[in-house]
């Protein structure tokens, strides 16, 4: 069903090709949701732009627009504000027959995306050489809700975990693996590392110190980029090994990765050498520096405006990241036919991807096979976890914190407040709630933030069940259960030919917020910023908390007034579940 935006896009569209022409039925009619509640519920800011190309008074030109403006079956009477602002405020009769034709509806009418795509969405990514911490957190909980997102839309996901499990340490740790393991017993994957952490640290200093060792680790490594079975064989092992560590934490976050969305850098590397000669000599992109192949491209200078390189092969015939991005961009196009390929890292790695994206549209990777078209390669940049200090999170110790010991103490944190909160029920009940708040709280935190800003990581603040906080949102849901608990009714039990009656300001708000939740989706599916989502679910509840202390539920004056008002609890709850579950955060019955 389409949003109300849709909606008065499509007949602004038809006003403007009224007026002015059928040229003028493509112009963006900037609609946006209006800032402020007092001047209603959407804005049309297209009066300005146009009055420029038709020399004429932005007011009069909006004057125009509204003559022939068809609204009146979603809106109240348009409104001009301003030198040319157009005001509109959903009509309650709108509004509650929206609302009437979703009740049976399990996605409440919320849109599939016109044209589906296939998608490749790049996230988490982590070193198999060490215990996933603090700095893979953002990567992880964002690339999860965007292919949530993406997925509920319509658009055919593909994730991809770009392991990096191919490089110089690799030697240095299967060296010590020998030392430390007995071969067989690693080829066959029968040992087990607690700490992958101290596991690294203990071979690192080998390497440092011990000039025997360093050499094993050098041949080592040898052997492997050269096929020799056997070490292949171990390094099948440890990577296996360390993706078990990987696997613990997504399964604690919730978060949608499996062994089969692994393409780890050591996929290309058997692609590596065809993509070098094809830069170099099919495509002359690339050329021979000082024995390195480098890609020169126009725009990317250094500070001292010298040209900045994209260096693909180093002097020693070693590869880098740029030539496995690039193999793995060309993979995901050609390959896969991806149409849009996401990539979640950090903010320092900007340039290396403009780079990429830059030498991918040069040499022609980006155009889809089947289609003729360029995919839409992204970049999803985001910010640091800070610790109170406003420095990067560590521990006193200065190490980064462990993924799995961040959410063992949130888990710890929340298993307190429920305990103070609700002592008497059963140890196994209290236990499953902390888990869910605890979890919920580290990536709501997370996701509530601007992802481009760094952000102070705190207990006390994403634990407090007031504010924009996972507990905030949780409880509000199981605020409504109880409701429905009390009232002996469940969601299946209400009629769906019910009528919605919107009489009172806090019915029509409550509304409003629910419909205008699926237009909050398809932006994040655009725009890729998950905060949107949290920020209207708390409007919600706070929607749903003003509703609730104005409006009686279960003792309204009117049986239809009473059936009425559950369901807008129930679809205040339906909201409030998909929200999270796009979040990837559990809801609970009972808090």
């Amino acid at each position: 069903m389409p949003s109300a935006l849709a909606q008065l896009r499509d007949r602004f569209a038809r006003a403007f090709a009224d007026v002015f022409g059928p040229e003028f039925a493509d112009r963006d009619p900037i609609l946006r949701p209006a800032t402020d509640a007092r001047f209603g519920d959407y804005q049309c800011n297209a009066a300005m732009s146009l009055a420029k190309e038709l020399k004429a008074k932005p007011r009069e030109v909006a004057e125009k627009i509204i003559s022939v403006l068809d609204i009146s079956d979603i809106c109240e009477a348009p409104e001009i504000a301003g030198p040319g602002f157009i005001n509109l405020r959903l009509s309650r009769g709108w509004l509650a027959g929206r609302l009437e034709g979703v009740l049976g509806d399990p996605r409440m009418g919320l849109e599939r995306a016109s044209r589906p795509a296939r998608v490749v969405v790049d996230y988490s990514g982590p070193n198999i050489a060490k215990e996933m911490h603090v700095g893979h957190l953002r990567s992880m909980v964002i690339g999860d809700a965007i292919a949530a997102v993406l997925e509920f839309l319509g658009h055919e996901v593909i994730r991809q975990n770009h392991l990096g499990d191919w490089g110089t340490h690799i030697g240095m740790l299967l060296a010590h693996m020998f030392e430390t393991f007995d071969r067989s017993t690693i080829e066959s994957g029968g040992f087990r590392i607690a700490d992958l952490d101290s596991f690294y640290r203990d071979a690192q200093g080998r390497y440092s110190s011990d000039a025997d060792f360093a050499a094993k680790a050098r041949a080592t490594l040898v052997a492997l980029q050269s096929g020799d079975e056997s070490t292949l064989r171990a390094w099948e092992a440890w990577r296996g090994e360390s993706i078990r560590h990987c696997e613990q934490i997504y399964e604690r976050f919730g978060v949608r990765l499996s062994s089969e969305d692994i393409r780890a850098e050591s996929d290309y590397r058997d692609d590596l050498a065809a993509v070098v000669d094809e830069l170099l000599n099919a495509r002359k992109l690339a050329v021979v520096d000082q024995g390195a192949v480098c890609i020169f491209l126009e725009g990317f200078k250094t500070k001292e405006g010298t040209p900045l390189p994209v260096l693909i092969r180093k002097s020693d015939g070693g590869y880098l990241y740029a030539t496995t991005d690039l193999a793995a961009i060309r993979y995901r196009v050609q390959k896969l036919a991806a149409e849009r390929v996401i990539y979640l890292t950090d903010a320092r790695q900007t340039l290396h991807f403009q780079q990429i994206f830059a030498a991918v549209g040069k040499a022609g990777w980006d155009v889809v096979p089947e289609t003729g078209e360029r995919a839409r390669l992204e970049h999803v940049t985001f910010g640091s976890v800070l610790g109170e200090d406003g420095r990067p999170l560590k521990t006193r110790s200065g190490e980064n914190v462990k993924l799995k010991d961040l959410l063992e103490e949130s888990i710890e944190h929340a298993q307190a407040v429920v305990d103070s909160k609700n002592p008497d029920l059963p140890s196994e009940k209290r236990r499953y709630i902390a888990e869910a708040v605890g979890v919920g709280a580290v990536k709501y935190a997370d996701l509530s933030q601007n992802r481009n800003s760094d952000y102070i990581f705190s207990f006390e603040k994403m634990l407090a069940l007031d504010g924009n906080t996972a507990p905030y949102m949780m409880y509000a849901y199981a605020r409504i259960k109880s409701i429905e608990r009390k009232g002996q009714v469940e969601a299946g039990d209400l009629p769906t030919d019910a009528r919605i009656v919107l009489d009172e300001p806090a019915e029509e708000n409550l509304a409003k917020k629910i419909i205008q939740f699926g237009e909050v989706v398809g932006d994040v599916g655009e725009n890729l910023r998950p905060n949107l989502i949290t920020s209207h679910l708390y409007e919600l509840s706070q929607a749903f908390s003003v509703f609730y202390e104005n409006c009686p539920v279960l003792k309204a004056a009117t049986a239809e007034r009473r059936v009425s008002r559950l369901w807008l609890c129930d679809l205040t709850a339906r909201t409030l579940k998909i929200g999270l579950d796009l979040l990837g955060i559990r809801t609970l019955e009972q808090m």
